[in-house]
């Protein structure tokens, strides 16, 4: 797990110092190792976090025979299988990294590589032979890559940041995106929230030849999977192998591997799974919030770490406390994105961080095994939402801020960017096959938008701020496309979802905890803006030049008066505190880095 970043061009080669640059800001995600490589026109950068191979490892990787340059970012699961197959082909390997399987999986299957590699990835491989490079993203975007041309140069990171500390053109806010960051909560698609730096697609290689042209090339897509006619019990058979085998290769580390344990049925499974496959007890972290009004799942959780005897640590949070964490998650998260779960999430990472490298959580069980209620919406809601906001069969069609606030609130370049705010959502549903049902088309609309650009950014971001590598075994290919083929029957009715799930897991967890009542993971933000933080925060905000700049003043202040007498705003008031601390770490202030709990007033 790392930071990969570059500079790419046929006649201007980067010097060193430019790639320090990129690394210095890429440095938390591997603070094991710094590498760096120049040949001719390109350079390539590596910041390492060590988890296989700890002694031999070391990147940027070169190929015994001086072909290939490596740059990796993740881990290559099938290592063991694919390499055996590759050494039978007749590859020479220099290390026992599982990066290496990518130089040599290129060399023997060509341009259709990336389909033999299992796992969670992005790299940067050069070929000295055809003068060209290639970067690459895993299937469900596990991990991220960003690229961006600066002239003839093709900047390419791991985080925004790499690319913004290489980039001769200043940052600028894109509209699209900060409209889709406030009315879904996260942009989506190529184009990020920065303006001429692009998202490389999950699922896809992008190809630099030699004559500068670049060619996107897909190499998977869950859209291929076909609905199986099957029973429970013949589900049942099927998914015992897969998730053994998956597993199996999830748990491959030269580290010890912890767990994020929520209340909830996906990490109480992963829980059991890892017990069956670890020879130590799992060690386990949760939070709560013992203060709060909101039902909390620490109890859930503990009850579950005593199950199954994990070594577990209950974390109680305070508002001022999960507060402190806004500055540095902003920071970390690089897309904006709002996400309260990202401030507790990064607590649970510095606390793991303390004795773990690797933490699995259970992203992607939501989305695999149809477990939100938004999936079992009746025949009428959809059909009325579709009527008022046609497009994607009456799913994700509401704004998240109030109407009349988005009136008062946005400025003319914002209103006239509502087009954007929908459009991913309809393209992906257009994607999908005519004989797919409803529920697999929400399922895929998910997978292609909210899991790449909004929870898997918290899940690696957070993770990796504090130098932690996030597993999400949900999200392996293999799981997803199970879980995607699925009759509607097995996956959901009207009274709850995740039925095969957790019909799977009634052999090794109490019945009592599978089918509790879905709760989700909640953080009591409501509570926590209080009118006197309002009240403090508001001064700020006017003063703060992205606000300024892409909002109405009078409608600030009517927002925080209303939030300070009635409550009810806290989504609207901290989409606006997030990016003007956004603006601030990005735009006006690039290359400053908040505590790791600080003042989020400071940072407004």
């Amino acid at each position: 797990m790392c930071g990969i970043a570059g500079i790419l061009s046929q006649n201007h080669p980067p010097s060193e110092a430019e790639l320090r640059r990129q690394a210095h800001f890429l440095s938390h995600r591997g603070p094991d190792d710094l590498g760096l490589l120049i040949w001719q026109g390109h350079g390539v950068v590596q910041t390492r976090l060590s988890i296989i191979d700890l002694a031999g490892g070391h990147q940027p990787i070169c190929s015994a025979d001086g072909r290939f340059i490596l740059v990796a970012n993740g881990e290559i699961y099938n290592f063991v299988e694919l390499r055996q197959e590759l050494e039978a082909q007749g590859c020479v390997f220099v290390t026992h990294s599982d990066s290496e399987m990518i130089i040599h999986a290129y060399a023997i299957y060509g341009d259709d590589f990336a389909q033999h590699l299992h796992g969670m990835f992005a790299f940067c491989l050069i070929d000295k032979l055809r003068n060209r490079v290639i970067l690459g993203r895993d299937r469900l975007g596990i991990k991220p890559l960003f690229y961006a041309r600066d002239g003839e140069r093709l900047l390419f990171a791991s985080e925004l940041k790499g690319i913004i500390a290489a980039r001769s053109a200043a940052p600028q806010v894109k509209a699209e995106a900060l409209l889709q960051y406030l009315q879904s909560q996260f942009n989506t698609g190529e184009a990020t929230i920065i303006a001429g730096i692009q998202r490389l697609p999950p699922a896809t290689t992008l190809i630099f030849e030699a004559d500068g042209t670049t060619m996107l090339r897909p190499y998977w897509s869950a859209a291929d999977v076909r609905t199986v006619d099957c029973s429970m019990e013949e589900a049942l058979e099927s998914f015992a192998p897969l998730i053994d085998t998956v597993m199996r290769e999830h748990v491959r580390s030269d580290v010890p591997c912890g767990l994020f344990l929520s209340g909830g049925v996906d990490s109480a499974l992963l829980l059991a799974l890892l017990t069956k496959h670890q020879e130590q007890p799992v060690r386990t972290f949760s939070v709560g919030f013992p203060d709060s009004q909101m039902e909390g799942e620490l109890a859930g959780a503990e009850y579950i770490a005593n199950y199954f005897n994990s070594r577990h640590t209950s974390i109680p949070l305070h508002g001022a406390e999960v507060l402190g964490r806004l500055p540095i998650t902003v920071w970390a998260a690089d897309d904006l994105m709002r996400d309260y779960a990202s401030l507790p999430t990064a607590i649970l990472a510095e606390h793991a961080a303390k004795e773990l490298k690797v933490v699995f959580s259970g992203e992607g069980g939501d989305e695999a095994f149809a477990g939100y209620g938004r999936y079992r919406k009746g025949g009428f809601e959809r059909f009325f939402q579709n009527l008022v906001r046609p497009g994607s069969g009456g799913f994700r069609t509401s704004p998240q801020l109030h109407p009349l606030w988005a009136s008062r609130l946005f400025g003319p370049e914002l209103r006239a960017a509502t087009a954007a705010i929908r459009r991913p959502f309809i393209q992906a549903w257009s994607e999908t096959p005519r004989e797919w049902s409803h529920l697999q088309r929400c399922q895929y609309t998910d997978l292609m938008t909210a899991m790449p650009d909004n929870l898997l950014v918290k899940a690696d971001r957070m993770l990796m701020a504090f130098g932690v590598e996030g597993r999400v075994p949900f999200l392996d290919h293999r799981i997803v496309e199970f879980g995607l083929s699925l009759p509607d029957q097995l996956k959901t009715d009207r009274r709850q979802g995740k039925i095969f799930l957790k019909r799977w897991a009634e052999k090794t967890i109490p019945a009592e905890h599978l089918y509790r009542k879905k709760r989700g993971f909640h953080v009591p933000m409501r509570e926590w803006l209080t009118p006197a933080f309002v009240s403090a925060a508001e001064g700020k905000l006017l003063a703060n030049r992205g606000i300024r700049q892409w909002f109405h003043p009078a409608g600030v202040s009517a927002l925080c008066a209303a939030q300070r007498q009635r409550g009810g705003r806290d989504r609207e008031l901290w989409s606006l505190i997030q990016f003007a601390i956004w603006h601030r770490l990005f735009i006006d202030d690039f290359g400053a880095k908040p505590a790791a709990n600080d003042d989020p007033l400071l940072w407004l």
